[in-house]
């Protein structure tokens, strides 16, 4: 595919040219297990990292994110944590970790680090304490440690579902070691049950525990002591729980809801903002906030709380052009009374590809309905066409915008995992009605003709944790380097003008003239992006100069499903 030519452009690089980075940055998404392996044990891990940071730096992104890196039984591909102070031993040593962050920071690339703060594993030192210590020990107040219901507490303390499928409570067996504590104990059966809104293996904490307050802030502490830029909060707004642990109707939810969203959860992360403040270099808090309501999702962006947090309507939304607008007025009109930036984003280790998403009839998203459209028809080739083009609208929006790995190539969700390959908890906990979510986690293609595709080193005798297609022979990094017309060019070539132009990811939208199934918007005062949603052929606006565009023109109209960045008069 010949594109337009990416004219050299006057300019100063727009990287580091204040301390609030996170208000425009281009953020990486790097799933460790899967981005490359140095070992060659078929596990991604920090020396593949390290091999590649100039990769990452070329394409033109200013921060790395990377998903869990500590220790863990990897009940849930790392979000099972026993020690938020260290690096696992399949990934490389905290020694390694702190080398990666100086190179990182050696390209100009900042880094930030995913928090667990809801859950640890079941074999944290915290948890392996409170199972032995027994009921009404200190140690069980760092977690929901509660007796079952019925005549020997033979059921869960309440009706809570796990997000993960099946219960949220496991029970435990208590061994009574004494007569005071047998003197102490209600009649219960085997023992306690105890929460976990996850998988069992993920314990959640207690955080009306001021000892849970006190480890995390020191945890914060730690990773912005070694130069991290920021923090990811996974799960951000689960954190605080009703007390009482009532039943609810998850079909109609009571307000307060038992344990999302709750305004406990706020003065924990006025707390973290002041410990993320006390720093000289601006240190970034990052939520993973999933709300419906957008007047309590912008309290998290209150002054004195919350950086940014991740823009889930965004990724949800249709290949529709009223539903984008719609989606993208709401975003803005959510942050400008809190003067947050908003945040872009398409994919992430959670959710279905955008190639293959954006190629099937229903282009939405959401965890409810991911299971029922697995497998079902996705013409890859249209799918990819959009993916293109939503890649320049994205890139275009003012805010910061997240990139999850493989995007950059165009890789398709990988939906023939065998079963017994499978490894995401959910597949296991829903008894195979949901595949879960391993299929866009498959480790990345880089070189050459066969699997791994220099994803482990040449001779390597560990084969990739997961299977990749062998199709992806077409999609490596290697094959799109500098071929006209590859995903990997027309993603760099946008990274490129976004830092070079005042404009894209910056500046005041304003929407420009256009039919509804087409988005066509104005930021400053010489930057524009059309896109053509339509099944029609547009003609473009009056302009200067075509600056890129993710499919052929045809002379000054804009194809179906094609995304152009042009340059005002």
């Amino acid at each position: 595919m010949a594109l337009p030519t990416v004219q050299d452009l006057p300019g100063d690089d727009r990287r580091d040219v204040t301390d609030e980075w996170w208000r425009t940055a281009a953020i990486y998404q790097v799933y460790p297990r899967s981005f490359a392996d140095g070992d060659g044990d078929g596990v991604g891990d920090l020396a593949g990292i390290a091999a590649r940071l100039p990769y990452l730096s070329a394409l033109g992104v200013d921060a790395v994110w990377f998903s869990p890196w500590y220790p863990s039984p990897m009940a849930d591909a790392g979000y099972d944590v026993t020690d938020y102070r260290d690096i696992d031993p399949a990934f490389g040593t905290l020694a390694g970790a702190e080398e990666l962050i100086a190179r990182a920071h050696a390209l100009d690339l900042r880094v930030i680090v995913d928090m667990v703060p809801n859950h640890c594993s079941d074999q944290h030192p915290w948890f392996r304490e409170a199972v032995a210590a027994g009921p009404g020990s200190a140690a069980r107040e760092l977690f929901w440690f509660r007796d079952g219901r019925g005549p020997d507490g033979e059921l869960p303390p309440n009706n809570w579902q796990s997000i993960f499928g099946g219960p949220a409570w496991t029970r435990v067996a208590d061994a009574p070691s004494g007569p005071q504590r047998e003197a102490a104990r209600p009649r219960r059966g085997v023992g306690q049950w105890y929460l976990h809104l996850f998988a069992p293996e993920q314990p959640d904490v207690n955080w009306a525990n001021p000892k849970v307050r006190e480890e995390f802030e020191d945890i914060l502490r730690f990773w912005f002591d070694r130069g991290v830029d920021g923090v990811r909060i996974d799960s951000a707004s689960v954190l605080a729980k009703d007390p009482q642990l009532a039943d609810f109707d998850p079909a109609a939810p009571p307000s307060p809801h038992p344990y999302s969203d709750r305004d406990e959860v706020h003065d924990i992360y006025r707390s973290w903002r002041a410990v993320a403040d006390s720093y000289p270099r601006q240190r970034a808090l990052i939520g993973e906030v999933w709300l419906p309501d957008p007047a309590r999702f912008a309290r998290y962006l209150s002054p004195g709380e919350l950086h940014t947090a991740f823009n889930f309507d965004f990724l949800g939304c249709a290949w529709d052009g009223e539903a984008l607008r719609r989606c993208i007025d709401a975003t803005l009109a959510t942050h400008a009374p809190v003067d947050a930036p908003a945040t872009w984003v398409l994919a992430n280790h959670d959710v279905t590809r955008t190639v293959t998403r954006y190629g099937r009839a229903d282009t939405t998203f959401d965890h409810v309905t991911r299971r029922l459209r697995h497998g079902s028809p996705s013409d890859l080739t249209l799918g990819t066409r959009r993916a293109r083009a939503a890649a320049l609208l994205s890139l275009a929006l003012p805010g910061s915008v997240y990139l999850y790995q493989g995007e950059e190539l165009g890789l398709w969700e990988v939906e023939d995992v065998p079963d017994e390959l499978r490894q995401d908890p959910i597949f296991r906990r829903t008894g195979g009605a949901d595949r879960g979510r391993d299929g866009c986690r498959v480790p990345l293609p880089w070189s050459g003709s066969n699997p791994p595709f220099g994803f482990s080193p040449d001779g390597a005798t560990g084969r990739p944790w997961l299977p990749q297609p062998d199709a992806w022979r077409d999609l490596t990094a290697q094959r799109q380097d500098g071929a006209s017309g590859s995903m990997l060019e027309l993603y760099r070539a946008a990274l490129r003008l976004r830092r070079q132009l005042p404009g894209p990811g910056d500046g005041e939208l304003r929407w420009l003239d256009s039919s509804p199934e087409a988005l066509a918007f104005a930021c400053g005062d010489a930057f524009a992006c059309v896109v053509n949603l339509s099944d029609e052929v547009l003609r473009l606006p009056r302009h200067r100069a075509v600056l890129l565009a993710s499919g052929e023109l045809d002379g000054d109209r804009l194809p179906s499903d094609t995304t152009v960045w042009l340059r005002l008069p």
